[in-house]
């Protein structure tokens, strides 16, 4: 089938917001090239499930491609129309299953020798789009908190230096009760502003008390989700055939209520956390790199206002097939190998902001826990400068802002 074909009665296996969506822009599809858009309608299908950012933004894609005339369509998506396809592809299921057939298309660009130009026509219409429907500036300044170190009594080396040249390092912090001073002002900024998805706290280990407003995510909250998951992996990588590949694509399919969460849950949250755990290496296993990935994500999708991100120590290095078996022997922790994964993970949260709009306004905070040491960025502060003044983190924060 050709989205020419294209009628809309094929999307009644949609969930019911995503049917209602893209029921107004059939005729839109009507006019794409195959190679396009199954890559979006893999976005339209889980549109019940996206973040507000994600889903204003699908909007404004819709309404932008509703709009160009069929000249325009025809110069916007040209690199996709010149995308040679197999007869396989053009009979696969793509309106109910358009992830299995970009992970389809993936491997025929590759074998086809068309990975470049796919590459380019994906570039050149990124751009524009971006040119058209810019993403909207944040109501108010973005602030990112990063606490590391949980469980290390002391660190000689230095901290922080991949950073310091953006912002400034304090060596006087003041330490007491950091962390629930560091959530109250999280807290205080989810009631000034109380939008959705807008206030995050991310803990790579136990979550401390922490105010409801915020939307919270655990590495031990999750432990349950992540034994299912983890006894699902060990179950198909027994099965004949089953290669990486495969196993991908198996986990890509699994949804929240397959590793036990709650119907009544968060939908939103939930899928959230599966696709985090499913489509993230290491975040089933490692502490660190849940964390760190989730964070990414977090900005990545959600774009919120606040995100305080804490790493925990994580279990030591040992082989694969011990790390995911069964058992329930207690972790050996390595905290201080978890303050350096830490560190450098402090620093993609930074990266990761910076993407954002409105990162020039952005404030930065990483506070080594439990010590003196920390760095602020932000636009109040003076770049590559050390301070051991005394100081609390309300203090550099305000500062920082």
């Amino acid at each position: 089938m050709l989205p020419s074909d294209l009628k809309p009665e094929q999307f009644n296996g949609y969930p019911s917001e995503a049917r209602k969506l893209v029921i107004g822009y059939v005729a839109a599809l009507q006019r794409l090239p195959l190679s396009f858009l199954p890559s979006l309608l893999r976005e339209v299908i889980e549109y019940d499930f996206k973040f507000p950012a994600e889903r204003r933004a699908l909007e404004k894609e819709l309404a932008n491609l509703n709009s160009l005339s069929s000249k325009q369509i025809k110069d916007w998506l040209q690199g996709f129309a010149h995308i040679r396809l197999s007869s396989q592809l053009e009979n696969f299921d793509w309106v109910n299953a358009p992830s299995q057939f970009v992970e389809q298309l993936s491997s025929h660009l590759w074998t086809t020798h068309q990975l470049d130009a796919f590459r380019t026509a994906a570039l050149a219409y990124a751009d524009r789009l971006r040119a058209v429907a810019p993403p909207e500036p944040p109501p108010a300044p973005r602030l990112g908190v990063t606490v590391i170190g949980q469980g290390v009594a002391a660190h000689d080396e230095p901290l922080f230096r991949k950073l310091r040249a953006q912002g400034a390092y304090f060596s006087g912090v003041k330490p007491e009760n950091g962390l629930d001073l560091l959530l109250n002002v999280v807290a205080a900024r989810a009631k000034a502003h109380p939008l959705p998805y807008a206030h995050w706290y991310i803990d790579g280990g136990q979550a401390a008390l922490h105010d409801p407003a915020l939307t919270c995510v655990s590495y031990h909250a999750l432990e349950p989700v992540r034994a299912a998951l983890s006894a699902k992996i060990r179950a198909e990588i027994q099965r004949p055939g089953m290669g990486p590949e495969a196993l991908r694509t198996h986990l890509a399919r699994l949804r929240p209520t397959d590793l036990g969460l709650a119907k009544a849950g968060d939908a939103v949250l939930d899928r959230f956390q599966v696709k985090m755990l499913t489509e993230g290496s290491g975040t089933q296993i490692f502490s660190t790199t849940f964390a760190q990935w989730t964070a990414r994500e977090a900005l990545r999708r959600a774009q919120p206002l606040t995100l305080l991100v804490r790493f925990a120590p994580r279990q030591r290095q040992k082989p694969m097939n011990e790390m995911l078996s069964a058992s329930r022997e207690v972790a050996d922790l390595d905290p201080l190998g978890s303050l350096i994964d830490a560190d450098m993970g402090a620093y993609y949260n930074w990266l990761n902001l910076q993407r954002l709009t409105g990162a020039e306004q952005s404030s930065f905070l990483v506070w080594f826990e439990g010590h003196n040491e920390a760095i602020a960025i932000g636009p109040s502060l003076p770049r590559g400068t050390e301070s051991n003044a005394a100081a609390g983190l309300d203090q550099l924060l305000s500062w920082a802002s």
